[in-house]
């Protein structure tokens, strides 16, 4: 599966799960709660493969899912640049410390595992919109 592919397949399922919340009448705040990791696990065993072994993609004390993928990811399904014999396929946008380029083969991409970002309640609060793909806008290239 392609990043854009697994977009899309991603902003569906998240939009099914904001508007049950919408319909039960919760708030931004009451959704992003709902977002919770151990929510998540217990009401929405489909929204992640991970959810399954009831493990969480990065290890911190409350990881909150609304943003299960990064705003500042950047992509592009046919590759972005060649660097030498290889092609990028994505990076992230701010540089962050804690993501590096992972090479692949021929093939490089951006390794966020260690960086966590997108899934502190902080920051889902500061970048909230209903609808996931206005804040992943700029992911797609």
């Amino acid at each position: 599966m392609g990043y854009l592919s697994w977009f899309e397949e991603h902003a569906s399922a998240h939009k099914k799960i904001v508007d049950k919340l919408l319909s039960q009448g919760k708030t931004k705040e009451k959704i992003i709660e709902y977002f919770d990791f151990d929510n998540m696990v217990k009401n929405e065993k489909d929204f992640c493969p991970l959810y399954a072994e009831n493990r969480k993609c990065h290890d911190m004390d409350e990881l909150n899912c609304y943003l299960c993928a990064c705003p500042n990811f950047r992509f592009k399904d046919d590759g972005i640049q060649q660097i030498k014999d290889k092609t990028q396929y994505s990076f992230c946008s701010i540089d962050s410390k804690d993501g590096r380029q992972g090479v692949y083969g021929e093939k490089i991409h951006q390794d966020c595992s260690k960086c966590t970002v997108p899934h502190h309640r902080s920051y889902v609060e500061k970048n909230f919109d209903l609808e996931w793909k206005k804040i992943m806008k700029k992911c797609i290239l």
